[in-house]
């Protein structure tokens, strides 16, 4: 049976991360390898890249080799020598020099750059919503709230700078984040690449050609045991996630019909209560960040890995990192979705400011409008610095 999202709405956007989209990037880290190996030793093999087809590897199959070698290539690699072999082409360079752990690792890695790029690409269009909402409000007064009370005056422009803050911090983890290709052979030395090759370069020159083609960065080494770049992309992921999770609580409480300083616009249904408007978006995106501490502390759990490729630790952060990656991109187009739908009332938000008691009541409002000022052109110009020109309306 499929799983096909129906318990999982934090991680709605299954795309580019679902077994068939890891399948066909596992294939593509072959296809790369075959036509590196082709620069390595001068001999053209695009016909064999080309004929690698991951449709038509049989998924049954290789569920059945995961369940019987506990890792996914083993049964791979031979179902595309089987189509190498029909049609008509050799398949010695197949796979060359490589071990599983390559092929895993290198399209997990490409699986998550997608994701944080898809991601990226929604945190920037959030992030221009915000900023307008941040302008627009800078001098629309609200009370702030600490440890769950009533403190002093701010403005919506405040609230929405602060939220832009956490996108355009989540936007420069994603660009502060390496993506680097895995290859080292059975245990990491390279040397059957050497010998391939014929040369002690060998393994060192189709790692940088894998690199190169598959748009990865060359790390300049085999990172089997050292499990620290897997880490650094799950907690990218889990940066992205986190700020976004503090919108989606704001969101929640402020559209509260007591409280109601601010309007969602994207809302779903009740079974038992017709009436009810719930914010859907605000509750996916609360989901995934509960949901991706646990993830993260078993990719860095894992990566206290041992030998040259640990038992059972490395296989523990595959649906881990594939989660974790999922769950940031859902998360990023949900946040995208709630803040393109909301809108602040800021008449209700000066009530509450005005019954707040004395220090609510009585800001002094020249104070109050220079700091809003000055903290939503910071926030805007951070994001603006942050994001390039795609930031700009």
């Amino acid at each position: 049976m499929t799983d096909w999202g129906l318990l999982d709405p934090g991680a709605a956007d299954r795309a580019g991360t679902d077994d068939d989209a890891v399948l066909a990037t596992m294939v593509e880290v072959e296809r790369a390898m075959l036509r590196a190996w082709g620069d390595v030793l001068g001999e053209r093999l695009d016909a064999q890249a080309d004929a690698l087809d991951a449709s038509a590897v049989d998924r049954g199959a290789l569920a059945a080799g995961v369940e019987r070698d506990g890792v996914p290539v083993v049964s791979l690699v031979p179902a595309l020598r089987t189509q190498l072999d029909a049609a008509g082409l050799s398949t010695d360079r197949l796979h060359l020099g490589a071990t599983s752990q390559d092929v895993v690792d290198t399209a997990l890695v490409l699986v998550a750059r997608d994701a944080l790029r898809a991601s990226r690409a929604s945190l920037v269009t959030a992030g221009r919503r915000l900023a307008a909402l941040a302008h627009a409000a800078r001098q629309s007064p609200r009370i702030a709230r600490s440890l769950a009370r009533h403190g002093e005056a701010s403005t919506l422009g405040v609230l929405a700078a602060g939220w832009l803050e956490g996108v355009t911090s989540a936007i420069d983890a994603i660009d502060a984040t390496r993506f680097p290709v895995q290859f080292g052979g059975a245990v990491g030395t390279g040397a059957a690449a050497d010998a391939a090759a014929g040369r002690t370069t060998g393994a060192a020159e189709l790692r940088a050609g894998l690199a190169r083609r598959l748009g990865l960065a060359d790390p300049g080494r085999s990172w089997h045991a050292e499990r620290t770049p897997t880490l650094a992309i799950a907690s990218t992921c889990a940066i992205v996630i986190a700020p976004l999770g503090r919108i989606a609580g704001d969101a929640v409480f402020l559209s509260r019909e007591e409280v109601g300083e601010v309007r969602l616009a994207s809302a779903g249904g009740s079974s038992a209560m017709p009436h009810k408007q719930n914010p859907v978006d605000a509750v996916a995106i609360t989901a995934a960040a509960v949901e991706a501490p646990g993830l993260l502390q078993v990719v860095a759990s894992a990566a206290v890995a041992g030998d040259e490729r640990s038992a059972g630790r490395w296989h523990a952060e595959w649906s881990a990192v594939r989660r974790l990656a999922r769950l940031a991109r859902s998360a990023s187009a949900a946040v995208d979705r709630l803040v393109g739908g909301l809108e602040f009332d800021a008449a209700r938000a000066a009530a509450i400011v005005r019954g707040a008691g004395p220090a609510g009541a009585r800001p002094d409002v020249e104070v109050l409008a220079a700091a809003s000022d000055r903290i939503v052109d910071a926030a805007v110009a951070r994001f603006i610095r942050t994001a390039g020109t795609e930031a700009r309306p």
